[in-house]
């Protein structure tokens, strides 16, 4: 009896003790947008995170062996409901957020440290966030809105014959009223104070449904280019007003947020000659692409339309889950294959990425990006992108990748992170915690 009773405890403590074991799956919060005014653009940008998540469990088994779980957040691209929607999930497992805005980016900067939850903001957020020995767990991977505005600079020029060609000239930016179409200003002013063109800024009250007024101002002020720094419906509303007011598509340069398929199919013909910056190729042609199509499309596993996938933003959206799951396929490699990672071994992946031309072909990504290498004091790794132009159907390259000037953006994001550490009254990273 005394034997049974003993076996009958013992196997209960088994079992407490098999509840007790960590789940073994590794969760990705996903904030996302596909209500409001921005959903045609956030929703391709969602599907494709999500799409390559399932791709991963259902082609790889996970990440040795470690299964990926989700949850959605809607925001609505609004910053209040961003950080309710943090709040919300970041007590589920996170190890990392795409805060989805840079509005929201900015408000979760000074949550991550205590959190320790790592921001992955690639292609915006705050442009300082580059220099990591002040801003531990910012990762604006791939760019900033300080490299896209050198970038469009550097093409403006080549395409008036030089740098020195552009004194006189008048450069006007048509920016989203918001954190986002702000963060460019610093880097413009500096070129425009280097390169002689007066700079013209010209706000967009979100979310752009209404921009006569702004419209009128470039009819008066006539400058020889426009940016164009919008999102969601706001850029298929400038290039229709543009079109209305006779302003020339081809001298008009959008950055990254402003050149996907929603900003100009409705307006077709009318958005002809339109150019925009691009981090990433899209089609349905590369391995990646098609891995998904067979291993979750066809299985009925899709989360969006098979027509959209390879999209632009979709292709974003799948890079930006592909960082994140190498991140923590990087961790395990420090801290355990097979093991799900915290915060602080995902930011330790994050800033210790190396992905080569040759890791980047076996992941199938082979012709979709550049390759990225982050380190403790670059927290962006890669800083190139290239010029598409919109020919009435389709968008076409029309440049070679373009790198940012570093001679320009190191000390302006050395000055910029020094300022926010002297505000915030943080100490500048030490080796020894580069290493940690």
């Amino acid at each position: 009896m005394r034997r049974q009773w003993l076996t009958m405890i013992l196997s209960v403590m088994v079992a407490a003790g098999a509840q007790a074991q960590p789940a073994k799956e590794q969760f990705f919060p996903l904030l996302v947008y596909r209500t409001g005014p921005y959903a045609p653009n956030g929703t391709p940008w969602a599907n494709g995170k999500q799409d390559y998540i399932k791709l991963i469990n259902a082609r790889d088994g996970g990440i040795n062996g470690v299964k990926l779980t989700f949850e959605e957040c809607e925001t609505g691209y609004a910053t209040d409901k961003g950080v309710e929607c943090y709040e919300r999930l970041k007590g589920k497992g996170a190890s990392m957020i795409d805060p989805q805005a840079t509005g929201i980016t900015f408000a979760l900067t000074e949550k991550a440290p205590v959190d320790k939850i790592p921001l992955l903001t690639l292609g915006y957020g705050l442009s300082a966030a580059q220099d990591g020995n002040v801003f531990k767990w910012n990762f604006p991977l791939m760019g900033s809105y300080w490299t896209a505005a050198d970038m469009l600079i550097q093409q403006i020029a080549k395409k008036e014959g030089g740098f020195d060609k552009l004194k006189g000239k008048k450069i006007a930016l048509v920016y989203h009223d918001s954190p986002f179409g702000k963060e460019p200003m610093p880097m413009l002013e500096e070129r425009s104070k280097m390169n002689g063109f007066e700079l013209v800024k010209i706000p967009v009250t979100a979310p752009g449904v209404e921009q006569k007024s702004a419209w009128l101002q470039v009819r008066q002020q006539r400058p020889d280019y426009v940016l164009l720094w919008g999102w969601g419906v706001m850029n298929s509303t400038a290039l229709k007003e543009a079109q209305a007011t006779g302003y020339p598509r081809e001298k008009m340069y959008g950055v990254w947020w402003a050149g996907a398929e929603p900003d100009v199919k409705d307006v077709g013909e009318g958005a002809k000659g339109y150019n925009a910056l691009n981090l990433n190729s899209a089609g349905q042609q590369p391995k990646v692409i098609q891995d998904i199509l067979k291993y979750v499309h066809e299985k009925g596993q899709g989360t969006g339309p098979k027509d959209e996938v390879g999209s632009v933003l979709y292709t974003r959206g799948m890079i930006i889950q592909m960082l994140s799951v190498e991140a923590v396929r990087r961790a395990q490699e420090r801290f355990g294959k097979g093991k799900v990672m915290t915060g602080e071994q995902v930011r330790w992946g994050l800033e210790n990425l190396a992905l080569d031309q040759k890791k980047l072909d076996a992941l199938g990504f082979a012709g979709v990006m550049r390759p990225i290498s982050t380190s403790c004091a670059d927290h962006m790794g890669s800083t190139w992108a290239r010029v598409q132009t919109w020919d009435g159907t389709k968008w076409n390259f029309s440049s070679d990748w373009l790198e940012a000037d570093t001679a320009i953006l190191k000390p302006m994001v050395k000055a910029a992170a020094d300022k926010y550490a002297a505000d915030k009254k943080i100490t500048r990273r030490t080796p020894e915690d580069c290493q940690s």
